[in-house]
């Protein structure tokens, strides 16, 4: 493990167990851009300790996070860290234990290193951008080639304006592929991708750094492929988003395209 990966994965174990502190305890919930988007003090502490640990190993690294006032774009060049406290508070609020605490590193707009720890459930995922684990032990993509066998999570969040191509979205997953899961939280359902869990993970909206960057990393570290909804390679500018085994990787891209159209 080199020190980067470290750093993520130890950064991403100090939010994570602030985070668990709160969960399933009496907390107060705000809303931001709309009903859904919320917030917690969790989010905001858990944040707090993540950069904590990594201001212990590069003091002047520019931190690109959800809440608060750090960044909320990747540099165009040079170092980063993207963390996301709680990837999945809409979960974490309904005391549902899919979510995540989110780290990784970034030089150049490329994740080196990264780490997504899922308390509630003692899982964690680490990629040093050559391979994947997940509990410390390797894992890889699926290698199911069928579609008709796969399970597709469409995933983020959208906004009551885009309900309409959510819904197309998901027509076109259940018509085309095996099974449709929606998680509520991007990290875990890439993370999922990565460790074959599932097959696929498709968005037809933008994406925040701090939702993608991290799984992304994970998944082409075990062997997948993540696009754009052209097929052109995934990067944090892209319209859209589409994670898969590498299998039928194209029609995932149509049936994630149609629903932009």
């Amino acid at each position: 493990m080199d020190d980067q990966t470290a750093v993520a994965e130890a950064a991403a174990t100090a939010g994570a167990e602030v985070a668990l502190n709160g969960f399933r305890t009496e907390m107060d919930v705000e809303t931001k851009d709309g009903k859904t988007d919320v917030v917690t003090t969790f989010d905001r502490n858990a944040q707090r300790a993540v950069i904590d640990v990594i201001r212990e190993s590069d003091a002047a690294v520019a931190i690109v996070g959800e809440e608060e006032d750090e960044l909320k774009e990747i540099p165009a060049s040079g170092p980063c860290w993207v963390i996301d406290p709680i990837d999945g508070t809409n979960n974490f609020v309904r005391e549902v234990p899919i979510w995540a605490t989110s780290v990784a590193a970034v030089v150049d707009g490329e994740a080196r290193a990264a780490a997504n720890v899922l308390p509630a459930l003692d899982d964690v995922y680490v990629t040093d951008s050559e391979g994947t684990t997940l509990n410390g032990e390797p894992v890889s993509v699926s290698a199911a080639s069928d579609p008709e066998t796969f399970m597709v999570a469409p995933t983020l969040r959208w906004s009551r304006t885009s309900a309409d191509r959510l819904g197309e979205l998901c027509a076109e997953i259940v018509t085309d592929f095996g099974d449709l899961r929606r998680f509520g939280s991007a990290q875990v359902t890439l993370s999922m991708v990565a460790a074959g869990q599932i097959e696929a993970a498709v968005s037809a909206e933008p994406s925040h750094p701090w939702d993608t960057v991290a799984g992304v990393a994970m998944v082409r570290a075990a062997g997948g492929t993540v696009t754009d909804v052209r097929g052109e390679r995934w990067t944090p500018e892209a319209m859209g988003l589409v994670a898969s085994n590498g299998e039928a990787h194209d029609a995932l891209v149509e049936t994630t395209r149609t629903a932009l159209e």
